[in-house]
């Protein structure tokens, strides 16, 4: 068997073992790394140019000084702040519910752990395996999913921070 279908083979047993609680968590995942991948693309691709366009227009008008250049810049300065924030409310609710969802596979894993011992008694042990196996590997790929998006979101939110900075500073009255 090659590479790639002992991998596929290694990960729907573990799904398998973590039961209905882990598509959750998979699912969730997928959706967070792809809001994140989108967001380096948005931020490292699309912006650089959305922001030279909007410096263009700036640095064309006549008028950056007046009432009215403040209230147009502090629109601008808004929407490419809006559009550099966009998905962060979702992505960190996602980083923050994973760890929830761990914990509810775990929950279900000693429920059936408990329904083992309350047909078989303790003398199961393969039984009771089984439930114990299914908390501890939800609960770990809750936490791990968790942290994996943990550093790169905050790297992310950190970088459009900095991205909206340096556009204001671009966005000169004079």
């Amino acid at each position: 068997m090659n590479d790639f279908a002992w991998l596929a083979d290694g990960l729907w047993t573990l799904m398998d073992k973590g039961g209905v609680v882990m598509w959750a968590i998979l699912a969730a995942t997928v959706l967070m790394w792809t809001l994140i991948i989108e967001r380096y693309m948005y931020i490292y691709v699309a912006y650089p140019r959305e922001r030279d366009a909007l410096v263009a227009v700036w640095t064309a008008r006549r008028d950056r000084a007046g009432w009215r250049a403040r209230r147009i810049r502090e629109a601008h300065l808004a929407e490419a702040d809006g559009r550099l924030q966009r998905w962060f409310p979702l992505m960190r609710a996602l980083m923050a519910v994973l760890p929830m969802l761990g914990l509810l596979g775990t929950i279900a894993g000693m429920m059936n752990t408990f329904d083992v011992m309350a047909v078989f008694g303790t003398g199961n042990a393969r039984g009771m395996a089984s439930g114990i196996s299914q908390a501890l590997i939800t609960t770990m790929a809750g936490l791990v999913t968790a942290l994996s998006g943990l550093y790169f979101i905050h790297h992310l939110g950190h970088r459009a921070d900095l991205m909206r900075q340096a556009l204001a500073d671009e966005l000169n009255l004079t």
